[in-house]
């Protein structure tokens, strides 16, 4: 089984701080967040940063849908970390400045592939299909920051 990673990034104009307590938001801007490639969202503990166990199902084409369970930490000041008690899939978001009141986000996911054929084209495919939900998701943070 191979390692997958897909990491996506975007320049916010609204300073790390705004722009992490944002993205920490599980009860609130974190939903609103979210592309038409997310149902069930539920915050089951917490809802602010560390200590949050959210769910979702994130369903990144029309034959996988992955049933997510994510716990919460935040290892690092700016940093996100969320590990899903269903897989071994983790996602981290990193926001740091990136100039006078703007900000970088970074996300990168990392999940353990399959392996033969079907690793291949997972290892070539997901991370563009990821790519594409986090730009959307990352233009939606954006526009909730940015105002």
């Amino acid at each position: 089984m191979a390692q997958v990673e897909a990491t996506t990034e975007r320049v916010v104009a609204a300073d790390a701080e705004k722009v992490f307590d944002a993205l920490a938001d599980y009860s609130g801007t974190r939903e609103r967040m979210l592309p038409e490639h997310f149902s069930e969202y539920e915050v089951r503990e917490g809802g602010d940063g560390e200590g949050t166990l959210v769910h979702w199902k994130l369903q990144a084409t029309s034959k996988r849908i992955r049933d997510c369970l994510m716990e919460v930490t935040e290892p690092t000041d700016g940093e996100l970390v969320e590990k899903d008690r269903n897989s071994s899939m983790v996602t981290t978001w990193r926001v740091t400045p990136a100039g006078e009141g703007s900000s970088r986000v970074v996300v990168t996911t990392t999940w353990k592939g399959a392996g033969g054929i079907g690793g291949f084209f997972e290892k070539t495919f997901a991370p563009k299909g990821l790519a594409r939900i986090y730009d959307a998701m990352l233009a939606r943070l954006a526009a909730e920051t940015e105002k």
